[in-house]
C-alpha cells in the first residue's frame, strides 16, 4: 500500500511537470535581454505596445537594440535597414 501511494504520487508529480510545460510560453534566445533592451527603446514612445512589439521582432532578429530612446541607429545596422512593407523604418 505504501509503495502504491509513492508510485501514484511520482505519477501525479511528473504528470503535472509534463502538463505545465506544455501549456508554458516557450522563451527565445535572448527574450530576456531584448525585453529589457527594448524596454529602455520604448519608454518614451507614444504607442508603448506598438513600440515593445516592433522592437521586440526587430531585436530577435538582429540581435541588438541601438541605445537610448531615439535615433543612435548606426549601433545596429540590421535594425537600422530593416523597412516595413510601405518602406518606412519597422524598427523604432
Amino acid at each position: 500500500m505504501v509503495m502504491t501511494m509513492k508510485n501514484l504520487f511520482l505519477t501525479l508529480f511528473l504528470f503535472s511537470l509534463l502538463l505545465h510545460s506544455s501549456f508554458s510560453q516557450p522563451t527565445m534566445d535572448g527574450a530576456g535581454l531584448c525585453g529589457s533592451q527594448c524596454s529602455k527603446r520604448c519608454s518614451k514612445a507614444a504607442v508603448l505596445d506598438r513600440c515593445l512589439k516592433y522592437c521586440g521582432i526587430c531585436c530577435q532578429e538582429c540581435k541588438c537594440v541601438p541605445s537610448g530612446t531615439y535615433g543612435n541607429k548606426h549601433e545596429c545596422p540590421c535594425y537600422r535597414d530593416k523597412k516595413s512593407s510601405k518602406g518606412t523604418p519597422k524598427c523604432p
